[in-house]
């Protein structure tokens, strides 16, 4: 488990193309890569990852073909930054809200406002997903926990302070990038309940 506070970002050093996954090397900040145990899990772009080797500050994940195909990792390349958090521990603040690092899709960047002090980025909204995504709710975004501040007919948007984009890979994001969602889990759970009930009682098809 994870609180979508990034506490960093890793580079990738190498890839290895398999048969329906790739291996990945990602250098870690010295910080963030004291005391990672072989078979740990690191939040990586949002995104649950085993360490299955480390050397020095390399950690090594293996990414099968599902997880390529539902994430950004799928079109990774190296030398592309990507968000770290490394794994809830007991005792730790919550600072954000909890997340699996089981991403739900990947949505695109569609526009992005700057002003002097504030940056807003708007992504597509998959019709799928409309119902989940409600206007001052939480949102994981490749691994960060962020409040939803408008929501429209075909997408929504956050907005970005200085430090968030400075410590992410949100500084350097681009209209077009794949981000990885995860919706927020008590959400579609309650969606979900309500959708149960309401079709029990022959309300909702």
């Amino acid at each position: 488990m994870f609180t979508g506070i990034v506490q960093g970002m890793g580079q990738i050093k190498h890839i290895h193309e398999g048969q329906d996954k790739r291996s990945f090397i990602i250098t870690l900040p010295p910080e963030l890569s004291q005391s990672v145990a072989i078979g740990a899990s690191v939040a990586t772009n949002g995104t649950c990852l085993t360490v299955t080797e480390q050397q020095g500050h390399n950690l090594y994940f293996d990414v099968i073909g599902q997880t390529l195909a539902l994430t950004n990792l799928g079109n990774a390349q190296v030398g592309d930054k990507v968000n770290i958090e490394r794994s809830l521990k007991f005792g730790d603040e919550l600072g954000g809200h909890i997340i699996s690092g089981h991403v739900t899709t990947g949505v695109a960047i569609t526009d992005i406002e700057q002003t002097a002090d504030n940056t807003t980025i708007w992504f597509a909204l998959p019709k799928e997903h409309q119902k989940h995504v409600l206007p001052q709710g939480f949102i994981g975004l490749n691994g960060c926990s962020l409040t939803i501040a408008k929501v429209e007919a075909e997408r929504f948007c956050v907005c970005l302070i200085p430090e968030t984009l400075r410590v992410t890979t949100f500084g350097s994001a681009k209209v077009g990038d794949l981000i990885n969602m995860e919706i927020d889990n008590q959400t579609q759970t309650i969606v979900a309940t309500v959708e149960r009930v309401l079709a029990e009682q022959g309300k909702c098809c």
